[in-house]
């Protein structure tokens, strides 16, 4: 019975995760380009230079930050962010509350909301509208994380709270450090709302985003991500390490449905 029960273990492990490393077919879209970067600054001590020169090689559109302070902003500005992603809605705080988006188009609709878990993390979003596309309305996501058990009504109050897809109404996109992994039932619980995790759904959904952490011989897991509505195209998404930082930042190119 034993090797019976490991081998069907097994193949439904590699059922569920075999398709994030395989991709799926893409809805059929002709809108505009978008290229949405985002990063968890780990309280302000990722590099900013780096942060720049990927926006700037990339041509990052929008550009979603946690654990985002005023030292990091500071950087930014220093830089030449503004230059090029002239827009924002930014709440820098000093340590791990602080949030930002930044993007090339103009935002609207925009403002800060706050998580209710224990770490009270803040979250910016606002909504841009790309030529020859429908208004996108897009947050820079950072639920509290689980690292303990008294935590995890936290972490799962916070997961639950985030802004659902609307399939009959306006596009939405979530960019950021959700503290959760696809195994997570709270996050796939979001993900039926009728958002697709842009990684897995281009065969890169098993590249590890965040970890080590302070030392701790962990292998790198999959906790930040861009979620985009399901009529939204993922084109690519690759991952680039932020000095500084023990998280990893995302870059997806998504295609965007028709005005």
């Amino acid at each position: 019975v034993g090797p019976v029960v490991a081998a069907g273990t097994a193949l439904a492990l590699l059922a569920v995760v075999a398709p994030r490393a395989l991709g799926s077919p893409q809805p059929a879209t002709t809108g505009p380009t978008l290229r949405v970067l985002t990063a968890n600054v780990l309280a302000g001590a990722g590099d900013a230079r780096t942060l720049v020169d990927l926006v700037r090689a990339h041509r990052v559109d929008v550009l979603a930050l946690q654990e985002f302070t005023p030292d990091t902003q500071a950087d930014l500005d220093r830089l030449g962010l503004a230059g090029l992603l002239p827009h924002r809605r930014t709440n820098p705080q000093v340590g791990t509350v602080g949030s930002a988006l930044y993007t090339r188009l103009p935002i609207s609709a925009d403002g800060v909301r706050h998580n209710r878990g224990g770490w009270g993390f803040s979250q910016a979003y606002g909504t841009v509208t790309p030529p020859g596309a429908p208004p996108v309305r897009v947050g820079s996501v950072h639920p509290a994380a689980p690292y303990a058990l008294d935590q995890n009504g936290h972490w799962r109050a916070d997961l639950a709270t985030q802004p659902p897809a609307t399939p009959d109404g306006p596009l939405g996109i979530l960019a950021g450090d959700f503290n959760a992994t696809l195994d997570h039932a709270p996050l796939r619980t979001l993900l039926d709302t009728g958002y697709v995790d842009a990684a897995a759904a281009v065969g890169a959904g098993l590249t590890g985003t965040w970890g080590p952490y302070d030392g701790d011989p962990i292998p790198p897991v999959v906790i930040d991500h861009v979620l985009v509505d399901r009529r939204i195209a993922v084109r690519s998404v690759a991952v680039h390490p932020v000095p500084g930082s023990d998280h990893r930042a995302v870059l997806a190119e998504l295609r965007l449905p028709a005005a």
